[in-house]
């Protein structure tokens, strides 16, 4: 299922498009309902988490996902809450820098990683809220599949909000 890495101007334009009016738990739940149906018909071996700095409004393992995903998703939503941007775009940025999460940054790789698959709520006239997370695929897919889910997300505007 492996697709090729969107470039950072792509990834760009979907945090742009891709935005909240506005974002609570009966949001979350929504979107992380639609995930699950996506994971689960995909027989994805995941873990979603949708969570704020403070607390955790999603949280679903799928068969095959392992712990050590749980972790992979809290050092992605990590990289989403520092720096307001989906962790796939911070590490296609510092790939094209010739950077990585590392103390140079002030990052420590056990809390932080820049692999696809975190990406941030962002509310309209409000800023990054929370992250989406998807841990136990490939970086493509994982980042994908979240994109995906909020576009089938937004283009249902009768159950989106």
């Amino acid at each position: 299922m492996t697709s090729s890495s969107p470039t950072i101007e792509e990834l760009a334009a979907q945090e742009e498009t891709l935005v909240f009016a506005s974002f609570d738990e009966a949001v979350a739940s929504k979107v992380g309902l639609l995930l699950l149906k996506k994971a689960t018909d995909a027989a994805a071996p995941v873990v979603i988490n949708i969570r704020t700095p403070s607390r955790t409004l999603f949280h679903a393992a799928l068969p095959g996902s392992a712990p050590d995903n749980d972790h992979w998703a809290r050092r992605k939503s990590n990289v989403v809450l520092r720096k307001h941007h989906s962790s796939m775009l911070v590490g296609e940025c510092l790939k094209s820098a010739g950077d990585s999460i590392g103390p140079a940054l002030g990052l420590d790789p056990l809390e932080f990683t820049a692999h696809g698959g975190s990406f941030p709520i962002r509310v309209a006239n409000c800023g990054v809220f929370g992250a989406i997370t998807v841990s136990g695929m490939a970086s493509e897919d994982d980042h994908r599949m979240i994109v995906d889910a909020l576009q089938e997300f937004f283009q249902h505007p009768a159950t989106a909000q």
